[in-house]
């Protein structure tokens, strides 16, 4: 993800939980909880979890200092200049999270 950094360990802090609390949540191990952190890469479906689990909306997990995260999958801005909006996707599942 060029330009977008998770802030899944900052957002675990604030909550007081662990990460590996929050991978037992999710039903992962922790060790690949943190590698998958460490690598930046999480499927649509999974950031979905993690947001949930946390409390949170889905662009709560990532820092940007502006309207825009890019996608996991394909690279392009999700932008949230009001109503979040994706680039088009094709057999891409998880998208409705952004409509």
């Amino acid at each position: 993800m060029a330009n977008t950094e998770l802030r899944i360990k900052e957002l675990c802090k604030e909550k007081g939980i662990t990460q590996a609390q929050l991978a037992d949540k999710l039903g992962i191990q922790p060790v690949s909880f943190s590698q998958a952190i460490a690598r930046n890469k999480f499927s649509v479906d999974r950031l979905a979890d993690i947001a949930d689990a946390l409390g949170v909306e889905i662009p709560d997990l990532f820092r940007n200092d502006s309207d825009t995260i890019t996608c996991p999958h394909c690279g392009g801005k999700i932008h949230f200049d009001g109503e979040p909006r994706m680039p088009d996707h094709e057999n891409i599942q998880g998208k409705e999270y952004y409509k």
